[in-house]
């Protein structure tokens, strides 16, 4: 029997129960017992699998995939570290205090799997990274849509990066982590639920037939009458303009505290392209009569001292924007209107060119960690000689 299944199902169980009877005083303490549990369970299983595929090398995928998911957690580290000094709701302190467990356990197994495979263990950040004593720059509610908004890409991660493990203790890793970053979700969702601040998707009439289309016009969007949008377009719709709106914050306070020009200018550039992409798909929300999500202005704070480094600042936004780019182009794919295609790959070309110049500056200052590369062939030649 696969044990760190066991471990998962009575993590996610007792979180569960916890959940379900809020304000009880065991909450807290059976939520801190569940998590060692796992902790002591999933270490040793992992541990014992290790051992017995040593001999057995990682794949490519594998290779990647560790590496994206130690960039990440090392990233999630530091930002955490920070909010946990400035959030003063206990609610949302506990949501940072999970995230920050959680990716310090990663970052541990991660290295005993590097130690193991006597590969290099990645620089990652560091806490050079963060300042600490520098004020607050978002609000406790936004740094909770944020870190809801962390939880989503590390989702959309660790699902990527499971059916690409062939070895048994990778795969138990990212089962593993994917079920701990849908629980980060889970809780931020409660927590955003409880203060009347989770922005829902719009309503629309429950449909009371099946139909079927009968025409081509369905797809019709530049000439001739256009149909209402459906509500698999109105997901995408709504998801790509509630991101760009947390973008669009994110983007003012990185601008505020950037210590370089040239990353503060591409903030700024970052956050017109959010507006820009707010404005061009809330056009289409209030055409067909459904409502715009809110904004985040106001969780923005007014400090200009950096919390963070140049660096971290610049490997989020890149994250964000790969990340944004994967979701435009599955949007692309699902758009059956031809007009709101054609402006999803319109924006997503501008995605592109923007995170294209974002790396550019992560390279011109020694900024980008390399990730695992193959031999070059050339350099094998010349060893031969």
């Amino acid at each position: 029997m696969d044990h760190s299944v066991l471990y998962i199902d009575l993590f996610l169980e007792n979180n569960i129960f916890a959940s379900n009877f809020p304000g009880r005083g065991k909450t807290v303490e059976i939520q801190n017992q569940t998590e060692q549990i796992v902790d002591r369970g999933f270490e040793s299983e992992i541990q014992n699998t290790l051992q017995t595929e040593q001999n057995i090398r990682l794949t490519s995928a594998e290779l990647a995939n560790l590496w994206a998911a130690y960039m990440n957690s090392s990233l999630k580290k530091s930002f955490m570290k920070f909010f946990l000094v400035k959030v003063e709701d206990t609610e949302i302190r506990s949501v940072m205090e999970y995230a920050l467990h959680v990716a310090e356990k990663h970052l541990q197994i991660l290295s005993e799997i590097y130690k193991l495979e006597k590969h290099p263990i990645p620089r990652g950040f560091t806490d050079q990274d963060v300042n600490l004593d520098a004020p607050s720059l978002f609000s406790d509610t936004f740094i909770l849509t944020f870190v809801e908004y962390m939880a989503e890409i590390r989702l959309n991660g660790y699902v990527t990066a499971l059916p690409m493990a062939a070895r048994t203790d990778i795969r138990e890793y990212f089962t593993e982590s994917l079920a701990s970053a849908a629980e980060l979700y889970n809780r931020v969702s409660s927590v955003l639920l409880s203060k009347g601040v989770y922005i829902r998707a719009p309503y629309i009439p429950v449909p009371d037939h099946v139909d079927f289309v009968k025409k081509q016009n369905f797809m019709t969007g530049f000439l001739g009458k256009r149909r209402p949008i459906s509500s698999i377009e109105i997901s995408h719709i709504f998801s790509r303009i509630k991101t760009s709106s947390l973008r669009k914050s994110l983007f003012t306070g990185f601008s505020q505290v950037a210590k370089s020009e040239q990353v503060r200018q591409y903030m700024i550039r970052g956050r017109e392209i959010a507006e820009k992409h707010i404005q061009i798909l809330s056009s289409v929300m209030t055409e067909n009569g459904l409502p715009v999500t809110m904004s985040w202005e106001s969780g923005v704070l007014d400090s200009t001292i950096p919390p963070f480094s140049d660096r971290l600042m610049m490997q989020k936004i890149r994250n964000h924007n790969v990340v944004e780019m994967a979701n435009y182009g599955k949007a692309i794919t699902v758009l059956l209107r031809h007009d709101l295609s054609v402006t999803f790959v319109r924006l997503l070309a501008e995605f592109g060119n923007y995170t294209k110049d974002g790396v550019n500056i992560l390279i011109d200052n020694g900024w980008l960690e390399e990730p695992p590369q193959a031999v070059n062939p050339d350099s094998l030649k010349k060893n031969m000689h």
